[in-house]
């Protein structure tokens, strides 16, 4: 899987976590792009990306992501 296929995946994820269908996440896009995105949110989120990807993220992971980026590369290593 490439890095426009999970992009693609993930923006339904974040569709459905944050019940927004206008949503289109980037390389860039962070917690301060997206309204109701707090830390509540971000522990939904986190497992929703889990799920879709059959993946888990460390803790330390999670608490660091600074953007949807690092979130992709994280994926693309855990699914090697």
């Amino acid at each position: 899987m490439n890095r426009e296929e999970i992009f693609g995946k993930l923006n339904g994820v974040f569709r459905d976590v944050f019940d927004d269908e206008d949503i289109t996440v980037t390389e860039t896009t962070s917690a301060d792009d997206i309204e109701d995105w707090d830390s509540l949110s971000h522990i939904n989120l986190v497992v929703a990306v889990e799920k879709e990807f059959s993946i888990k993220f460390s803790m330390g992971e999670t608490t660091k992501l600074k953007n949807v980026g690092e979130m992709v590369d994280i994926i693309i290593q855990r699914m090697k």
